[in-house]
């Protein structure tokens, strides 16, 4: 068995966040069958994944280096991404952000983008602007710093209001530098196509003030003086090959690389803080 390359490991998953995903990967019983399905080295199948998410290549085609078989890492990947581990992540690098004072609640936005599903799935849907071929819709939510909060995965063919309200109570509750937890912003930014009497009232009911945008009374300015945060928030995400088109017919696999494409833009956020 080769073993991967340190300079390309560390690239790919600093010790920094290789001690904090550690203590956070289940336990995995191995195959009784032999063949090479026994104990593997956990760390070297989580820089796999996250070769397979920033560089776009399918399973079969990981590089032999990273010492772990295509067929180990996706299994591992598919026990993790039951196990809870992106979403578990994601807090944390949020909290690690939360307690240095990282994270600013005076505002969140709210916008989606759409990808091609190559191979259809659960969570795709004809996407109108792209001649009805299948596609699914990326949801994100990031605070006034461009940092992501919260994401989620639909159909192309779902309005984006649709989503609105789950994503807002999917923000976690993140560590303060002095006091509770908070889950909170002050303000809540879409854009016209999420605006309706409803979400109105809803955001507060919840205390939270609603600016968004009035079809045909306020122009895309107003809200483009804040709208390159949420387009910063995606583009980031989209830097990771993986998700620019959406190879998985599991609705589940391709929001657990959502997932951990956030938690990794948290994180690089993060390393900018501590150096």
């Amino acid at each position: 068995m080769l073993v991967v390359d340190a300079d390309l490991s560390k690239r790919l998953v600093p010790d920094e966040l290789r001690e904090l995903v550690e203590p956070m990967l289940p336990s995995f019983a191995a195959r009784p069958q032999g063949g090479g399905t026994g104990p593997c080295d956990e760390r070297a199948v989580f820089t796999a994944v996250v070769y397979g998410l920033t560089s776009g290549c399918a399973w079969r085609h990981l590089p032999p280096t990273f010492g772990t078989s295509p067929a180990t890492a996706h299994r591992r990947f598919t026990v993790w991404t039951e196990a809870g581990l992106w979403r578990r992540l994601h807090r944390a690098v949020l909290d690690e952000l939360g307690a240095r004072g990282e994270v600013d609640w005076t505002s969140a936005i709210v916008d989606a983008a759409s990808v091609r599903a190559k191979k259809g799935g659960s969570l795709t849907g004809p996407n109108p602007v792209d001649r009805g071929k299948k596609g699914s819709k990326l949801h994100v939510l990031s605070e006034a710093q461009d940092i992501p909060l919260a994401v989620a995965v639909s159909g192309a063919n779902l309005h984006d209001s649709q989503v609105f309200k789950p994503l807002i109570p999917a923000i976690p509750a993140i560590r303060s530098r002095r006091g509770r937890r908070r889950r909170r912003p002050v303000k809540i930014r879409a854009d016209k196509a999420y605006f309706s009497a409803d979400h109105l009232a809803w955001l507060r009911g919840r205390g939270l003030v609603p600016r968004i945008a009035r079809p045909g009374i306020e122009s895309s300015e107003r809200l483009g003086r804040h709208r390159w945060t949420i387009e910063r928030s995606i583009a980031w995400l989209f830097g990771f090959r993986r998700l620019t088109v959406r190879y998985e017919r599991k609705d589940s696999h391709f929001l657990a690389f959502l997932g951990l494409a956030a938690a990794l833009t948290c994180y690089k956020k993060l390393a900018k803080c501590t150096t």
